[in-house]
């Protein structure tokens, strides 16, 4: 066992080279990885159970303790990514398919991937859980309502849709692990260990199966996707932080929050595009895109504040 978590702990720590490795590889040859769109609600779903069962009550004591944060950093998630996509998409005045992509990963809620890399920049973890948490809970109904509220200019939306969507491929997978981690604590402490994982492969596969399946629209349009998603990523960053100085909280809140709002849960987006806009795969393209490089600079980005912690 000690040998599978030495290397679940080496595929964590290089996430970002297996999405780029992967997502050359399914530009390269499609055909290897087109037939994973099938089945992507599936692999976000076994993602969500993980997530279930690694929470514990103790992670929403967080609300309570700290509600002033956990209230700026889920309000600044679903108001600075949403608002950040749209004049995004006005600004470089983006075709319809890939602006609803990009409204449609900027409406999700904040990935689990944020909780690693606030720990990495010695942020407050129990925060970012919390935020986590909360976001994730009030996404089947803030992200339809958001997305259908801005999206809806462009492309009909189809809002109840998408939240029975987001309650099926999201809420339930995580209640289910909820009620896992309650009545088979001993075998499901086992499982947690690896579940990173389990969720690197699962996210590689949801990238690889988008870019794969989307391949010639991304040689045509994906060095723009890539800039939008560049300055959407790094502006939430910005204004998360922005916003939670501008509330008082202390440092490590603030990084807590910056790296809470400027991640997304964008394999839910992939998800979510691969449903509802089955006709136009390019939709999928920015979620997946995000994916790829919310894991590339959130780690630099940790890097730079844990070396400027390890300074002071």
């Amino acid at each position: 066992m000690s040998a599978l978590l030495r290397f679940t702990q080496f595929i964590q720590k290089t996430f970002a080279l297996w999405v780029i490795v992967f997502a050359a590889l399914a530009l390269w040859q499609p055909e290897f990885f087109v037939w994973l769109k099938a089945y992507i609600p599936w692999i976000l779903g076994i993602i969500m159970l993980g997530m279930g069962m690694t929470m514990t009550v103790d992670d929403f004591k967080g609300v309570l303790q700290s509600p002033k944060a956990v209230l700026i950093g889920v309000v600044a998630q679903f108001v600075v990514m949403p608002g950040l996509a749209f004049v995004l998409c006005k600004l470089f005045q983006l075709p319809p398919e890939i602006a609803v992509g990009i409204i449609l990963v900027g409406c999700c809620p904040g990935g689990t991937a944020s909780n690693v890399i606030t720990y990495m920049a010695k942020g407050n973890v129990a925060l970012s859980v919390a935020c986590t948490s909360v976001s994730t809970l009030l996404a089947p109904i803030l992200t339809p309502a958001i997305f259908y509220l801005l999206a809806s200019q462009w492309l009909k939306i189809d809002a109840a849709s998408m939240f029975v969507s987001i309650l099926q491929v999201v809420l339930l997978p995580i209640v289910v692990g909820l009620i896992l981690r309650t009545w088979l604590k001993r075998q499901v402490e086992s499982y947690i260990q690896v579940m990173p994982l389990v969720s690197v492969i699962a996210i590689v596969a949801i990238v690889a199966a988008i870019i794969g399946g989307s391949k010639a629209a991304i040689l045509q349009s994906g060095l723009l996707i890539l800039a939008v998603v560049i300055l959407h990523n790094g502006l939430g960053y910005l204004l998360g932080f922005t916003a939670a100085r501008f509330f008082k909280l202390p440092y490590a809140d603030s990084k807590a929050i910056a790296v809470e709002v400027g991640m997304q849960n964008s394999g839910l987006g992939v998800a979510l595009a691969a449903v509802h806009f089955a006709a136009s795969p390019i939709t999928a393209v920015p979620s997946a895109i995000f994916s790829l490089w919310h894991n590339i600079s959130g780690p630099a980005l940790a890097t730079y504040w844990a070396s400027k912690h390890k300074q002071e």
